[in-house]
C-alpha cells in the first residue's frame, strides 16, 4: 500500500474493521436461513419505510410459496404417472382437490424470475397478484399490489426476486410450508421491531404467544381470537398440535380483525401454512360494534387486545347482552374485552389473554365491582405478572389472565375456590435496549407451574416470590385485588451466598478489564506516533 493510502485509518478503526470481518465470518457459519434472508432483504430496502416495505417483501414471499407448491403438483400431473395418469396439469380442479392454490402462467415464479431484470417488473408482479386473486376466491382482496410504485426501483425489486429464488424450498409441500412459514413469521417479527410502536399493532411478541399456547394446550376444538392481528395465536395453536402428535384438522380457527392491512397479513400467514382461514373475518367496525361470530362458543380463546382503549364505541353499547358482570366504562375497554371473552366461552371453555396490569387493581367507573363479580363466579383460574419491555407498542405494564368456565369439570382437578398467582416480573432477557423476551426455560417454568397446579397428579408447591395458590377468601381479604406480588410475597434469601467468593471474582474481573484497557491505550499511543511519523 502506498504511503498516504493508510492515512486517517486509526487504531480503533482497524480494530472495528477486524471485528466486523470476524463477525461476518461467524455469521456466515450455520446462520439460520431466516436471518440470512432478512439481512439481504433489509439491504434492498433503501429509503422505503418498514411499514410499507413489509407488504412488498411478505407479498413476494407468499407468492414464492404458493408457486412452489403449485409447480410441485404441476410436475406430478404432467408426468401422468400412478394416480395422476391422464391428469391435465392446467385443470383447476386438480389443485383444489389437493388444497393447492392454482397459479396462472403469468404469475408463476419461474416466469417472474425470468423477468426480474426488466424495467417493468413492478407492473408484472402487480398483474401476477391480480391473476392469482381471480383464480382463487379465498385470496380476493388479500394480496398486495404495490410493486409498480415509484419509490420501489426495479433493480431492488429484481434483487428481492433473485434473493427468494435462491432459497432452497425443494422439499415436500408440507415441509416447504413449514420452512417458508417460519421465515414469514420471523420477518413479521423483524418488521414489527423495525416499526417499533406501530409494529406492535399487528404483532404479538412470539414468546408471549408461546406462553399462552403452552399454558392453555389447545389440542382440539374451536380456537377464537377476536382481535387476531397477523394471526400469531392461530399459527402457534396449529404448531402446538402438530408438535404434540395431534391432528391439525382437530382444530378450527375463528377470528376477527378491524385493520384491513393487518387482516391481509393474517390471511397470508395462515394460507402459507395451509390453515383454513375462511372464518377469519375483517370488518372496520371492530368486535364490539360488529361481532362477526355472535353465536360462537369457543373451546379456547387466545388474544392480545389493545390496552386501555378509550375509542371502542362503548357509549353505543350500554345495554349489550355481553355485560353480564357489569357495564364497562366508556373510557376504557379492558373489562369490555374480558366480558366479550367470557361471553364467547363454551361451557368447558378456557381463555388466556394479555391485559394491562391496571386491570388487576382498578376500581374506577365500576371496574372493581365487575372484577369482584367475575372472581365470585369462580371464573378466574390464573394470573401471571409479566416482565417489562415485552411489547413493542407500549410501555404499559402487562399481565396474563386465564379464565375457566368450569374449574371442576373433571378434566383437571377441582380448583373452584382457588386462584394461582405467578409473578414473572424478573424473568426474560433483553433483545435490545428497549425490548425483552421470555426464554424457552422461562416459558416452560411458568407453564409447568400452572399445569402442576391444575392437573390431578401435579406436584405443585408454593414458591415465595414466584407462585402462590390463593383461596377466594384470601382474595376477598385483599378486596379482590389480583396483583400476584400481593400474594406470592418476597423471595427467600439465598443461604449459600458466599460474599468472599463473589468479591474475589468481581475483583479479578475488574483487574482484567484494567489490564485490557491499559493494553489498548498503549496500542493507541503507539499508533498515534506512527501517524505523526507518516505526516
Amino acid at each position: 500500500m502506498a504511503k498516504g493510502q493508510n492515512r486517517g485509518l486509526g487504531y480503533l478503526e482497524k480494530v472495528e474493521l477486524v471485528q466486523v470481518a470476524k463477525k461476518q465470518v461467524n455469521n456466515n457459519q450455520d446462520e439460520p436461513l431466516e436471518k440470512q434472508l432478512w439481512k439481504a432483504a433489509d439491504k434492498l430496502r433503501k429509503n422505503i419505510d418498514a411499514a410499507e416495505y413489509k407488504h412488498i417483501v411478505l407479498g413476494l414471499m407468499f407468492l414464492r410459496y404458493i408457486s412452489e407448491a403449485f409447480e410441485e403438483l404441476y410436475m406430478k400431473l404432467k408426468s401422468g404417472e400412478g394416480e395422476y395418469e391422464g391428469a391435465d396439469p392446467e385443470d383447476r380442479d386438480e389443485y383444489r382437490a389437493e388444497n393447492v392454490f392454482f397459479v396462472p402462467a403469468e404469475a408463476r415464479w419461474s416466469y417472474l424470475q425470468s423477468m426480474a431484470k426488466q424495467p417493468e417488473i413492478g407492473k408484472i408482479v402487480d398483474n401476477a397478484m391480480d391473476a392469482i386473486e381471480k383464480e382463487n376466491p379465498s385470496l380476493k382482496g388479500v394480496l398486495p399490489k404495490v410493486y409498480a410504485r415509484g419509490n420501489l426501483d426495479p433493480t431492488s425489486l429484481g434483487g428481492l426476486i433473485d434473493l427468494f429464488s435462491k432459497t432452497s424450498l425443494k422439499e415436500a409441500k408440507s415441509r416447504s410450508g413449514d420452512v417458508l412459514g417460519h421465515v414469514f413469521e420471523y420477518f413479521l417479527g423483524e418488521f414489527a421491531l423495525a416499526e417499533g410502536k406501530k409494529g406492535g399493532q399487528f404483532y404479538t411478541p412470539r414468546s408471549v404467544v408461546e406462553l399462552l399456547v403452552e399454558m392453555l394446550e389447545p389440542y382440539n376444538g374451536r380456537v377464537f381470537d377476536p382481535c387476531c392481528g397477523s394471526g400469531g395465536m392461530f399459527v402457534h395453536s396449529e404448531k402446538f398440535v402438530t408438535e404434540h402428535q395431534g391432528r391439525m384438522n382437530d382444530i378450527s380457527i375463528y377470528g376477527q380483525e378491524s385493520n384491513l392491512t393487518t387482516w391481509r397479513l393474517c390471511k397470508m400467514n395462515l394460507a402459507i401454512r395451509g390453515i383454513d382461514s375462511s372464518q377469519v373475518l375483517w370488518n372496520n367496525e371492530g368486535s364490539f360494534l360488529n361481532d362477526a361470530h355472535k353465536d360462537l362458543k369457543a373451546d379456547y380463546i387466545l388474544a392480545n387486545p389493545p390496552f386501555n382503549d378509550s375509542d371502542w364505541g362503548g357509549e353505543l353499547l350500554r345495554n349489550d347482552a355481553r355485560w353480564k358482570y357489569g357495564v364497562p366504562p366508556v373510557g376504557n375497554a379492558n373489562y369490555a374485552w374480558i366480558q366479550h371473552f367470557i361471553y364467547h366461552l363454551a361451557p368447558t371453555g378456557v381463555a388466556g389473554f394479555v391485559m394491562a396490569k391496571g386491570s388487576l387493581t382498578s376500581k374506577s367507573s365500576g371496574e372493581g365491582e365487575i372484577r369482584k363479580a367475575i372472581i365470585e363466579d369462580r371464573l378466574v383460574d390464573c394470573i401471571v405478572n409479566l416482565p417489562p419491555k415485552l411489547f413493542l407498542n407500549t410501555q404499559i405494564p402487562a399481565c396474563l389472565w386465564f379464565l375457566s368456565r368450569n374449574k371442576a369439570n373433571g378434566k383437571y382437578r377441582s380448583r373452584t375456590d382457588e386462584i394461582l398467582f405467578i409473578d414473572a416480573r424478573n424473568m426474560g432477557y433483553l433483545i435490545n435496549r428497549r425490548t425483552r423476551a421470555l426464554s424457552r426455560e422461562d416459558i416452560e417454568k411458568i407453564a409447568n407451574t400452572y399445569h402442576n397446579w391444575r392437573n390431578p397428579n401435579g406436584h405443585y408447591e408454593d414458591v415465595k416470590g414466584f407462585c402462590k395458590s390463593a383461596t377466594i377468601e384470601e382474595v376477598r381479604q385483599l378486596d379482590y385485588v389480583l396483583t400476584p406480588g400481593r400474594y406470592v410475597g418476597l423471595p427467600e434469601e439465598e443461604d449459600d451466598f458466599d460474599f468472599k467468593e463473589r468479591f474475589t471474582k468481581l475483583k479479578a474481573e475488574w483487574e482484567e478489564q484494567l489490564k485490557e484497557e491499559a493494553r489498548l491505550n498503549a496500542l493507541i499511543a503507539e499508533n498515534l506516533k506512527k501517524v505523526k511519523v507518516d505526516e
